[in-house]
Order: C-alpha cells, then structure tokens, then sequence
C-alpha cells in the first residue's frame, strides 16, 4: 500500500465476548484479602459495593470468555469498532523503518476509551435494580463516561473528581454536569474521609487514592447505590479487552502482528484492554511479543513500586489488593496527566510484571508533551495528556528501530484526544511545565504504612 495513502481498517463486526486473562494465566494473581481478617475475598464479600456481575468477574480465574450482554453490545455499536490507523506521518517524521499502528480509542463521543466499561458496570446495576451510582475520576474521562453510561440507563450518579484536575480541566466537570450527574472536588468537606484528609493535610491537592475513598463511602452510605470504577480492578481491564479484540482483526487485515504492544498506564485499563488479548498467544503459544506500559515518571509504580498488598484508596475503605504500589498515602505531583496519577496498579498487570511478561517503563512529563506535539503535527490528532505518554514510548521503540535498522511492527493505544487538555498544551507551549521525579526516601517513606510487602 501506498505510504501517502492513510491507512484505517474499520471492522463493522464488533466481539461478542470479552477475554479474561485470568483464565490462562500460569500464575494466578493472588486474591484480594478482608482488611480485617486477611482471608481470601469471595465474590460475595464485595456485593456490598459493586454490582453482582462484576464481582463475580473480579474473581472469575475460571472461564477465559465472558458474553457481552446484547444490551450493552447494543451501545457499543453506536461508536464501535474504532479505527486501527498506520502512523505514516509520524513513521517519517522519526525517519524509523518500525511500521507504526494505533488504536484509536478517541473517537467516540465521549472521546475516550472509558466508556467501554462504564456501560457494562451501568448496565449491570441497572439490571439489579440499582437505582444510584457513584465514582472517582482523575482527568474526569471517566467521569464523563460513567456520567452519560448512567444517563443511559436511567440511574443518577454521583462523581468525586481529583481537586487539582478540576482546576486544570475545568470543562470535564462541565461534560459530567451535562449528563446530569453530581461533580465534587476531592478531597472534599462531604464525606468522613474527605474531612480527615483536609483535616491533616489542608492544601491536599487530591488524588485518585482520596477520591475512591470518598466515593466508597457515599456507596456503602447511600440507599441502592453501588461504587464503579473506571481502572485497576480486573472486570475493568475485562471490559476493556473489547480493543485488542478489535485490534487482532484488524491487524490480520493489515497482514501484520505487533512486534511491540505499547500503552499508557495509571491503573491498567487501557493497557490490558489493547494487551491482554496479545498477550494470550504469548501464554498460549509462545508468540515473541514485547509488552510495554508508559508510566509517569513522577508515578513510577511499575518501575519503583514495590510489590504488596495494599489499599487501593488513601483511607484503607477497599480490600487489600496484591499489586505494585507506591503505598496508599503516597501524593503524586501535579502532572497534567491526571488519569495516571494513582499509586497502584492492578493485580492482573502486577502478577504479568512479576512474571516478566511485560515491562514498565517510566516517562518524563516534558518528554511526553514532545510527543504529544510531535504525533499531533504529524497525525493530525491532539492527543490526551495520558496517552502521550504512550506515544513517548512509542518513539523510543521508533528510534532504536532507526539506529539498528530493524523493521518493527508497533502497536500503540491512543486512549483519548486532548481537546479538552488545551490549558495543558498552552502551559507546555508557553514553557510553564517542568518536570517532577519522586526520590527513594519519598518512595519509602509512603511504602512505611503499606500493610504487607511481599
């Protein structure tokens, strides 16, 4: 095919199930554990906050298929597929003999790939009875997301936002307001949680950590409402895997497979929903494939976390979850890449790390707007704050391709657009962002109230 020839691969045909990797997976993840007894969860232990059906997803080690149920297959269609987009422009631009492919996850209406779950977990409550929903959102697309799944299926929501990206995206608030749903800034004076974080810290900035605690609690307060998440837990990443399906197809179509499989990561969603389904011919067959996950370096979880059971919320609300973490009272800087500002990863991601399957790689805030701006004079899309990061590790890939000579074929998740980022790039374009690293005696002194380091 030309090379001045766009190349998008479009598959009308959308999966019917999503992929469990749990299922496959030589070494299971260890279970999540009751904070007060340290015994093994059971699905039942977690009807309390979520939906049935999604708990028992959390924990299903067993089936490696799970049907889509037909009504949310039926929202689905109205934005899915995406597209599969070979990265000429970009491919130039480094002047690399890598192909270059991304999934383009920011074409929906709701502009990123979030909404893939929110209307399972909606649909799933829906289906209960559930009749309130509530969550945390960092950068607000999930947010937004859960906003408009719950308009969808008729249930009010109710979001706590993190304080600092509220301030930097102001218009994400306004999306889940449109929706309908309720927008707090977190931390904030309107829950227990909130009260005792400002209590010892009053110019707490907030974070992923303080938000879900403040969400949980208005769950576990609220009559007939349930708590979703838009990351990290494992029937998220399930939902998510909807992309790399996709993306299987179409790079069948293309008459390639991906060498490398890139993606942002805060939690783990978009990271396994484009990887996971790779990564089974890696576990099943043996496929030679390199996984890698484009962290913050101001959050390096992957790369300096350590691995441990730990809360995944900054109050100690949730279960105890075995992951690479960074502790749950640690406070990341103020990076614009909100959605990755969270300590932990998920357990699924933590044991493939563990295992070698894959590897975390950690990027500078300025390196990343680099590639923000490189990709968007080159593709023509102004991406997310989140996925430049996935972008960055894209063209490291890209230029060692260049110096060895190597024809690699790239696949990366473009998770989201940034039109709603603007005051971002203005802040890099008008040279006011720096970069922040987070020292070992930090990193330490966070990971002392971690419960159990493994």
């Amino acid at each position: 095919m030309s090379r001045q020839k766009k190349f998008i691969l479009q598959e009308n045909e959308i999966p019917t199930q999503w992929y469990n990797i749990q299922a496959d997976m030589v070494n299971k993840p260890l279970p999540p554990l009751n904070p007060g007894t340290h015994e093994p969860l059971k699905a039942e232990d977690l009807f309390p906050i979520f939906a049935e059906e999604c708990a028992r997803q959390e924990l299903d080690m067993e089936h490696p298929w799970i049907d889509i149920p037909e009504e949310v297959l039926d929202k689905y269609k109205n934005y899915r597929s995406t597209p599969l987009v070979r990265a000429y422009g970009l491919e130039e631009a480094i002047g690399t003999p890598a192909h270059i492919y991304f999934k383009n996850e920011s074409t929906n209406p709701l502009g990123s790939h979030k909404v893939n779950s929110a209307l399972p977990q909606c649909y799933y409550c829906k289906q209960q009875g559930v009749t309130n929903v509530t969550t945390e959102t960092g950068a607000g697309q999930w947010g937004a997301a859960l906003s408009y799944a719950a308009r969808v299926f008729g249930l009010e929501c109710a979001v706590y936002q993190v304080k600092i990206t509220m301030h930097q995206k102001p218009y994400r608030s306004s999306i889940m307001r449109t929706f309908g749903a309720t927008v707090e800034g977190s931390p904030s004076m309107s829950t227990r949680a909130g009260k005792d974080i400002i209590t010892r810290d009053p110019t707490h900035p907030g974070s992923l950590g303080t938000a879900i605690s403040e969400a949980i609690e208005l769950a576990m307060t609220t009559p007939n409402c349930k708590y979703t998440l838009g990351s990290v837990l494992s029937h998220v990443s399930l939902h998510q895997t909807i992309i790399g399906l996709e993306a299987e197809k179409q790079m069948a179509m293309a008459g390639e497979y991906p060498d490398t499989v890139i993606a942002c990561f805060g939690g783990g969603s978009n990271f396994g929903g484009l990887a996971f389904p790779f990564m089974r011919h890696k576990i099943l067959e043996g496929k030679n494939t390199e996984f890698i996950a484009a962290e913050p370096n101001s959050c390096p979880k992957l790369t300096r976390g350590k691995f441990a059971y730990d809360f995944g919320d900054a109050s100690g609300y949730t279960p105890l979850l075995p992951m690479y973490t960074l502790g749950h009272d640690f406070k990341p800087a103020n990076i614009h890449a909100g959605g990755l500002r969270y300590h932990g990863a998920g357990t699924i991601v933590s044991q493939l790390l563990k295992d070698g399957l894959m590897k975390g790689v950690d990027i500078p805030q300025l390196e990343s707007f680099d590639a923000g701006i490189l990709f968007a004079r080159t593709e023509g899309i102004i991406p997310a704050p989140e996925s430049c990061h996935a972008i960055a590790a894209t063209i490291r890939e890209a230029q060692k391709c260049k110096e060895s000579g190597e024809e690699k074929v790239i696949l990366f998740n473009l998770s989201g657009h940034g039109l709603i980022d603007m005051p971002s790039y203005d802040s890099y374009i008008n040279g006011d962002l720096r970069n922040y690293s987070v020292t070992d005696e930090d990193i330490t002194r966070f990971l002392q109230d971690v419960p159990k380091v493994l």
